[in-house]
Order: C-alpha cells, then sequence, then structure tokens
C-alpha cells in the first residue's frame, strides 16, 4: 500500500500545474502561483531537478549578464533580465511531475480555457463588428491596425500566440493519443473554436506558426493527406469572407497605412545596422526600444511608417542587436538541442508509449511553430508565450524521463 505524499509535495504538485494551466489567462495569477510553487517545492524537501538544457541555457543568461554589464544602462536594461525567473517554470514542471497522465491533463486543461477564451474573442469580434458599422467605417481598415480580439489577454499577439500553442498540442494529442477519441467531439470542438479564433485575429504570424506545426504534426499521422492541403487551403480562402482574403493577400500586396509590411521591413534593416555596429554584446537588454531612432538607416524616409518601434519583431534579430550574436547563438543551441532530443526520443520510444508520443510530437511541432512565427515577431519576448513554450518543453523531456511514471 502506497504511503500517502507529503503535503508540501503535494501542494507543490497542484502549485505547479494550475501555475501552468493559467498561463491562458493571467499573468499575475500564473507568477504568483510559480512563485508558490517553488517555495513548496523547495521546503518539500523533494529532488530537484531539471531539463538536460543547462548549458546553452546558462551561457545565454550568462552572455545577457556580460550585455547588461557593458551597456552602461543596467537599471533600463533589468525587464529584459526579469524574465529570467520565467524560466524556473523549467525547474517546477520537471521537478514535481512524476506521471505522465498529468501532462495530458495539462494539455487537454489548455484546450478547454483556450476554447473559453476563443468564445472571449468571438463575442469581442461580433462587437468590433458593430462597431465599424455605427462608426461607419470599413471593418478592416478599423480592425487590423487598432485593436484586435485578445480573448483573456491584453495584446492579439499574446492571444493568438497562445491559441496557437494549444491548438498544436492538442492537435498532437488528437493523433497520437489512441484514447483521444473518448471524448472526441468535446476536443474537436475546442479544436474549431481555437481554430476560428486564430482565423479572426488575423495575426499573420501565428497563421505561419500554426501551419507550419499542423503540417508537421500531419505528415507523421496521415502523409498522404499533406498533399490534399493546398487544396483545401486555396478553397478556404476563395470561400472566406473578403476581410480574411485581404489579409491574406497582404502579405504580398499590403495596404497602406493598415498593414505591417512597411514597418517592419523598417525594424529589420535598423536590427542588421545594430548588429553591425556591436556584433558581440549587443546594445544591452532593452537597448533596441531605447536607441532605435539612432540606428535607422539613413535612406529610410521620415516619418516612419506607422507601427510599433519597441522591438524588431523578429527574434534571430531582436537577440542579437540586445545582446550578441553570440548570446542569440546559445539561445539557437538550446533551441536545436531541444529539437535534436526529442526527435532521437521519438525514434527511440518503444510502441504503445502513445502519451510520451503526443508530447515529443507536439513537443517537435510547437517548436517549429515558434521558429518560424519568430521570422516576423519577438514571440519569445512575450511572457506569456514563454512562458507555455518552456511548460511544452518541460513535458517533453518528462515524455524521454525514465523516472517518470503511469501510462506511457
Amino acid at each position: 500500500m502506497n504511503e500517502p505524499e507529503p503535503f508540501l509535495w503535494r501542494c507543490a504538485q497542484w502549485l505547479t500545474f494550475a501555475s501552468a494551466l493559467t498561463i491562458l489567462v493571467s499573468i499575475a495569477v500564473y507568477e504568483t502561483l510559480l512563485a508558490l510553487a517553488l517555495v513548496a517545492l523547495l521546503l518539500s524537501g523533494q529532488r530537484l531537478r531539471f531539463p538536460p538544457v543547462k548549458l546553452p541555457l546558462a551561457l545565454f543568461m550568462i552572455g545577457t549578464a556580460i550585455s547588461l554589464a557593458f551597456s552602461g544602462e543596467a537599471a533600463a536594461g533589468i525587464p529584459g533580465v526579469r524574465k529570467f525567473y520565467l524560466f524556473l517554470m523549467l525547474l517546477v514542471v520537471y521537478s514535481t511531475v512524476r506521471r505522465l497522465q498529468r501532462t495530458r491533463a495539462l494539455v487537454l486543461g489548455w484546450a478547454l480555457v483556450a476554447a473559453v477564451g476563443a468564445v472571449v474573442g468571438l463575442a469581442q469580434f461580433a462587437a468590433k463588428v458593430k462597431e465599424a458599422h455605427v462608426l461607419g467605417r470599413g471593418f478592416y481598415d478599423f480592425y487590423v491596425p487598432g485593436d484586435r480580439i485578445t480573448g483573456f489577454m491584453s495584446h492579439w499577439m499574446t492571444f493568438s500566440g497562445l491559441q496557437m500553442f494549444a491548438l498544436v498540442m492538442l492537435a498532437a494529442f488528437l493523433f497520437f493519443a489512441p484514447e483521444s477519441m473518448r471524448r472526441g467531439w468535446l476536443w474537436l470542438l475546442c479544436a474549431a473554436l481555437m481554430f476560428v479564433s486564430l482565423v479572426l485575429a488575423m495575426t499573420r504570424n501565428s497563421w505561419l506558426g500554426s501551419a507550419v506545426g499542423l503540417l508537421y504534426l500531419l505528415w507523421f499521422w496521415r502523409r498522404w493527406l499533406v498533399a490534399a492541403v493546398p487544396v483545401v487551403g486555396v478553397l478556404a480562402i476563395l470561400l472566406a469572407p473578403a476581410e480574411i482574403r485581404e489579409r491574406v493577400n497582404s502579405a504580398t500586396r499590403p495596404k497602406q497605412g493598415v498593414d505591417s509590411n512597411q514597418f517592419r521591413v523598417v525594424a529589420w534593416r535598423t536590427g542588421l545596422h545594430m548588429i553591425r555596429e556591436h556584433p558581440w554584446l549587443g546594445l544591452g537588454p532593452e537597448g533596441v526600444k531605447l536607441h532605435f531612432d539612432e540606428y535607422v538607416p539613413p535612406d529610410i524616409p521620415r516619418p516612419l511608417p506607422a507601427g510599433w518601434y519597441g522591438h524588431l519583431h523578429n527574434i534571430y534579430l531582436q537577440f542579437a542587436a540586445e545582446r550578441g550574436i553570440p548570446t542569440m547563438l546559445a539561445l539557437m543551441w538550446m533551441l536545436g538541442k531541444i529539437l535534436r532530443d526529442f526527435w532521437l526520443g521519438l525514434r527511440r520510444l518503444p510502441p504503445g508509449r502513445s502519451n510520451a508520443r503526443f508530447l515529443l510530437q507536439g513537443g517537435i511541432a510547437v517548436l517549429l511553430a515558434t521558429l518560424a512565427a519568430g521570422f516576423f515577431e519577438h514571440n519569445l519576448g512575450d511572457s506569456e508565450v514563454l512562458t507555455m513554450f518552456l511548460v511544452v518543453v518541460a513535458c517533453g523531456y518528462l515524455a524521454l524521463d525514465k523516472e517518470v511514471v503511469g501510462l506511457g
């Protein structure tokens, strides 16, 4: 007969689960729960465990600290370093989860919460359609450059990034976990709501990331279906409302003053200038935001196109410009190691371990989606998106861990 688990150890487990689940609802709530989970874990006396990414992550953090020290603006750069706190999610998830069923419950919990967030987003969308009509404005020109749907979040980029992760992980569950159809109607409904909310958010980088992640999963589930994707995609675009078609077309034919293509080009060129001038240590955390105007290439006419110039809308340029090329490469090493570990783990996985398989496939798909979307947005600079990404990574490593028990 199993002895009951110590109280503080049970608290640490449930606080970790609650923190990971509430990422989709509130940054204040999940950060508070993360702190409580860490305290309970430390007081429980249980062994601390960390996924095998310590070296590249340490180099990334050391590089960031050196960049901050030499920036000459240490106080201004503290917000960028403060996000190191979020990496504790790797520690608490990997230390407290000892049964793989709990990771499955978390993924399904994400699906339910994301679906509710999608319903909130749909209500917001209906309100914005009505508002545009009352103001007598064309909906596309009113909606895209203004406030789009956000669900429970404060910004549509955050909302779209989280919905993307939740949808990709749910798809991995549906494709690779044989028991997924036990409540199939519920999970398919959640997937449909998330998909619709992603479409209506009109966040193109999340469209791209979702497409990459889902295509990867589809390739390893039913490879022949990938051939049908272009046909389905073309039909979907042709049958979509005019505003959706216009947003798709904006990737190559942007609307002046509405779509974000022009200001992104300015941001990327400015970032390249920053990197050329400061290749080793960058400008320091938050340095891009503080010194953007100083590095705008002289051939770019003023005023600059409308847009947000607080970061470079590209994770590769952003980290290199802020913290230097070596620190950016340390981060890429970590992401590459995660991808390699998950891929090799999948190849060595014995038959029947469906929970481990869907977590690893979902982890790879989320990583690919993040890298693809990261070409057009600083998604790993968003606290909620970064934290959910780290939880997915921790769950993938748990699927490879021989100490984790339960139905694998």
